[in-house]
């Protein structure tokens, strides 16, 4: 839902919650009764068919894709299970489960989608075949302003509700000051004129029927601007929806022109005024120019006076037969001229993105209309979306930039993404360091080339610290403040504030709250919290497994206790690493500090997550950067070299959910991910 607003998130929230209990409560008491029983007939009629959808959608930036949840509302059309919804909704959805109106949560699949109506089509997918409850399609040329209308769906992700109000406008449009209500480089107020209602529609509402009081849809909600919303006519939606059902696509014509309305003074009391004239288009081959008025097309007259009637205008122009030619008649110059065309088929304007991981690049196909913004008259070659800093193609000398065209690798002509992948799988395939490929590309005017080492880089096992000896203690330093309030000003050195449990140092006795004053009759002189490091440094010096004689000070009592230093644990940076690029996460093995922070036993086994990218399928599944790995799928975690054998083997199966045990801070926790496999099912 798109949605105009300068509240605070939290106070929305808040308002919504308020003003939905405090109406219902109300409802009863506003509605008149034979409203209240027209209301109740719809509601019976069509909320059986109501499905909350929540979507797993993926987005395109810095070389990456990124994946985030929203949900939206639709509504069941066929007894297969078939459910409208829009295009903003679902039509770039990786995942949709749906939740009917029973609360049973059933996933869906995209039957086909439409940016420029805005709309797609799902199908459900339950585990047998069954009928639904399905909502009629109602005829929305018959709508009148006052008529009362409902608005259904889940706001906000709620469960499904109802809203009252009527129609207020039957011919709502975009003003121009707004601009462009862009889907997938489609304007899809150059197609639609809105059902515009006061019935209170909120953002998760998209998708959602506006239904007449006899329980028939007459719109799909879509948009809300300040208080109004607005809702694509069923006569679209129901003929949308029929041609995606047959196809799983709308097949419309195209002939590679723009109008406007007349100009208030024109001596033209009719026709439409030519905007643009695209090259290469049906229109720019037959001579058509930019000033020309059109005057008749394929026997209609055409008069376009006011911005309400381009939409009309368009769908006409959609619906000529493709590939058969139509006469068009036009004034230029204040002579008629008659021309003929051939209407071509219209294609997406933005294809779909896709994330190449060994380039650090999201890249898409070229469509018709982005070449010509390119001043390129070829479709060859793969566009560049967006670049990830510091990966391989941001790096390269010139590095690829966001709008770059690809058009060869390695000295093989690149036409379209499909072979840009197959080059790439190519080029690093038995390969475990990047390989150095010759990229031409186009920037502009310029034809350059670059080296760009594609691949992904593996982590380096950081190699291990010199042992050195360590004393199994934790301190700090006896400053003057401190020294002072026990007593004795002239204390220096380190105070105990712990002891690891099973350490030497327990061993031999020390206690927290031990001051160590002297090693080996050498006193010690930190007295400010930057002298931290001189005990530390003074036991490194030492020889792994001999002892150091402690003078330490307890109860004001001075006394020596002999400890044998042992091998410094390993850090952080030193433990063996893996990171995951289908889930897009890091782990790395258990050190003994983990162990000792968290209390876990010496026997707990598990990898602990360093780095979740944000957008990826270990954030969407909610797994938190410290949480401890210790089962995949019902198998015990080893290490590291036993997790990342089972993910490999994980994203050669390819399995529809992956189940993590995991243990967050005293909590453990069972997280399912349901990640969209590339080349999966």
């Amino acid at each position: 839902m798109r949605l105009r607003t300068v509240a605070s998130l939290l106070m929305f929230v808040f308002l919504m919650f308020m003003a939905f209990f405090s109406g219902q409560a109300s409802l009863a008491a506003e509605i008149p009764d034979p409203l209240r029983n027209s209301v109740d007939t719809a509601v019976a009629l069509v909320k059986p068919a109501l499905v909350r959808i929540e979507v797993v959608t993926p987005s395109y930036y810095e070389g990456r894709e990124v994946k985030y949840e929203s949900s939206g509302s639709g509504v069941i059309v066929t007894p297969e299970g078939h459910v409208v919804t829009n295009h903003h909704v679902a039509g770039r959805a990786t995942r949709m489960l749906c939740t009917l109106s029973t609360k049973e949560k059933i996933e869906a699949r995209l039957v086909g989608r439409d940016p420029l109506s805005d709309i797609a089509l799902l199908k459900l997918v339950p585990e047998a075949p069954r009928q639904f409850p399905v909502a009629s399609w109602g005829d929305s040329t018959e709508v009148k302003v006052g008529d009362q209308v409902l608005a259904m769906g889940s706001p906000m992700a709620l469960s499904q509700s109802v809203t009252l109000g009527i129609i207020s406008n039957t011919e709502m449009i975009m003003p121009r000051w707004a601009g462009r209500l862009d889907e997938d480089g489609e304007d899809v107020g150059s197609f639609v004129v809105w059902l515009g209602h006061d019935a209170q529609i909120y953002g998760g509402n998209s998708g959602g029927p506006l239904v007449n009081l006899r329980g028939e849809i007459i719109g799909i909600n879509e948009i809300r601007v300040g208080g109004l919303g607005g809702a694509i006519p069923s006569e679209l939606a129901r003929t949308v929806v029929s041609s995606l059902l047959e196809k799983g696509e709308v097949e419309r014509a195209w002939l590679g022109f723009d109008i406007q309305p007349r100009f208030k003074y024109s001596p033209m009391k009719q026709g439409a005024l030519i905007g643009n004239v695209m090259k290469a288009t049906p229109a720019g081959d037959a001579g058509l120019k930019a000033g020309d008025y059109l005057l008749r097309l394929a026997g209609q007259e055409i008069d376009v006076a006011f911005d309400e009637q381009i939409p009309l205008f368009n769908r006409f122009v959609a619906g000529l037969p493709i590939g058969e030619p139509v006469q068009m008649a036009f004034s230029r110059d204040g002579v008629e001229q008659t021309i003929s065309m051939t209407p071509a088929k219209r294609h997406e304007a933005s294809p779909t993105q896709s994330e190449l991981r060994q380039w650090g690049l999201t890249v898409q196909d070229i469509s018709f209309l982005k070449a010509r913004e390119l001043r390129r008259e070829s479709q060859d070659g793969v566009i560049i979306t967006s670049v990830r800093p510091g990966g391989p193609a941001g790096d390269a000398k010139p590095a690829l930039e966001e709008k770059d065209v690809i058009t060869a690798v390695a000295g093989l002509p690149v036409k379209e993404v499909e072979e840009l992948k197959q080059i790439t799988a190519d080029q690093t395939e038995g390969k475990t360091e990047p390989a150095p490929v010759l990229v031409q590309f186009e920037r502009r005017e310029q034809q350059l080339v670059t080296v760009v080492e594609v691949g992904i880089q593996e982590l380096k096992d950081p190699g291990l610290e010199v042992k050195k000896a360590w004393l199994p203690i934790e301190t700090q330093v006896i400053t003057r403040d401190i020294a002072r309030n026990l007593g004795d000003e002239t204390l220096t050195g380190f105070r105990i504030t712990r002891i690891y449990t099973g350490s030497t140092a327990q061993k031999a006795g020390l206690l927290v709250g031990d001051l160590i004053l002297a090693v080996d009759g050498m006193e010690l002189e930190a007295d400010a919290p930057e002298d931290y490091e001189e005990l530390p440094v003074l036991i490194r010096q030492y020889k792994v497994g001999t002892s150091a004689e402690l003078s330490i000070q307890r109860n004001g009592e001075r006394k020596t206790i002999s400890v044998e230093l042992v091998a410094s644990p390993k850090l952080d940076r030193e433990m063996k690493k893996y990171r995951d690029s289908n889930f897009e996460f890091t782990v790395r093995d258990i050190t003994f500090f983990d162990r000792a922070r968290e209390q876990w036993e010496e026997n707990k086994t598990g990898v602990l997550v360093e780095e979740i990218k944000s957008g990826s399928w270990a954030a969407l599944g909610l797994l938190g950067v410290s949480d401890l790995i210790t089962e995949v799928s019902g198998e015990k975690v080893a290490d590291v070299d036993w997790f990342e054998q089972k993910m490999d083997a994980v994203a050669a199966e390819k399995p529809k959910t992956v189940v993590f045990k995991v243990m967050r801070g005293i909590y453990t926790l069972f997280l399912q991910f349901e990640p969209q496999w590339e080349g999966g099912v």
